[in-house]
């Protein structure tokens, strides 16, 4: 991160998505068919068994934690443990919504059976910050424990300030990221009711078919470390944090700015904390939500920063689906997955990309390239815009 000190290595990474539990399902998942008939989806027979000591363990943490704290597992593992003193290695996550299933559950138990058999758990279980605690008490984490909820922005929100508070030496290493569980009929039904969701049951970005987004889940965790204490303690080094920008658009609760300006200034001030151009930048790994206004102001926005058809564009929420506060980790995970592979993933579920947009959508299959720093973009309700840069290592 250009001119604000210190070098941010990634050192390690866990997903858990619906089209795949896991670093190498969800790559394979990335490079499959798009999703057709539903208006969300959910990771298939999720079982939290694995990561949990015992049953009541697992019971007594919602959907969106448990998710967290398997993807958490596999970064740990991934990485291995930094060498850095407890009270500077932190835990900054996200999410969009929060516990949104326990809070169902326990209204219908409050409204059919009374007052006294609502859960104790409740509180602990709904509430925003519980993913993010329960990371940091599972792995003795004391630095500073955070959680960002500004919708769907909010895990690349999460990564670039975790990503800055290495840069300004606050701390040396911080487990960030992002987990969602929100497709209970509560959750689907709001985001039906106010047209978000694709009523043919196809996540189909940047398409002139597009007609909303299917609703999706799951986590994405990254490990930050300090570039310097990364090398000596021998970690496997992934990939590089060069920037990150938030702004806002200022101007409606769900729509995007007209033409993306919002968005088109926070590319820029991305750029800028990265010592970047336009030209540097080898991917672009949309927000592309499938939604008619978000992929139009998208494609405006990166037309307008890079020129017509400069860099590859790709979506991947035609196979993980919308997955809210969760998606730009996932996305983040997607990005250090093609650096990987040297491919970039497809934007499934889109067969010929919106004639009025000039922007170089990936489709069919992924494509071949020399992993370079890419950008990626996460636009919430709310008019927030964030964007990072990561780069191979």
């Amino acid at each position: 991160m250009k001119g604000t000190g210190r070098r941010v290595a990634i050192t390690g990474y866990g997903v858990v998505a619906p089209c795949g539990i896991g670093k190498e399902a969800f790559w394979t998942g990335l490079n499959g068919p798009g999703i057709t008939g539903g208006r969300s989806i959910e990771v298939a027979d999720w079982d939290p068994s694995p990561y949990y000591d015992n049953p009541k363990e697992s019971r007594r943490a919602d959907r969106v934690e448990q998710f967290a704290i398997a993807a958490a597992a596999e970064c740990f593992e991934h990485a291995g443990t930094p060498a850095v003193d407890p009270a500077r290695f932190g835990t900054i996550f996200a999410t969009g919504v929060g516990g949104l299933r326990t809070i169902q559950e326990q209204i219908e138990v409050l409204i059919t059976k009374g007052e006294r058999r609502v859960s104790p758990f409740t509180v602990p279980m709904l509430m925003p910050n519980a993913a993010g605690a329960a990371i940091s008490m599972r792995y003795g984490l004391k630095g500073p424990n955070e959680t960002v909820t500004t919708a769907c922005a909010a895990s690349t929100h999460a990564i670039g300030y975790a990503a800055r508070l290495i840069a300004w030496g606050m701390i040396d290493a911080c487990v960030t990221g992002g987990s969602e569980s929100a497709g209970c009929s509560i959750g689907v039904a709001s985001f039906a009711n106010m047209t978000a969701l694709s009523t043919s049951g196809s996540s189909r970005p940047f398409s002139a078919e597009r007609d909303g987004f299917v609703l999706g889940e799951g986590a994405g965790v990254l490990m930050l470390e300090e570039w310097e204490s990364a090398v000596a303690r021998g970690a496997n080094i992934v990939g590089e944090v060069l920037g990150a920008a938030s702004n806002a658009d200022a101007h409606h609760i769900t729509a995007p700015a007209p033409g993306g300006t919002g968005a088109i200034g926070c590319m820029h001030l991305a750029l800028a904390d990265a010592g970047l151009s336009p030209a540097d930048i080898g991917q672009i790994n949309a927000h592309g939500t499938s939604t008619p206004l978000n992929d139009a102001a998208e494609a405006a926005a990166i037309t307008a920063v890079f020129g017509a058809g400069a860099v590859p564009v790709t979506s991947t929420k035609g196979v993980t689906g919308h997955a809210l506060g969760a998606a730009g980790a996932l996305e983040a995970v997607a990005v250090l997955l093609s650096f990987d592979k040297a491919l970039i993933p497809p934007t499934a579920g889109t067969t010929q990309p919106d004639e009025e947009f000039e922007i170089d959508v990936v489709l069919g299959a992924a494509r071949p390239w020399s992993p370079a720093p890419t950008m990626s973009n996460s636009l919430g309700f709310g008019g927030h815009n964030g964007t990072i840069i990561l780069a191979p290592a």
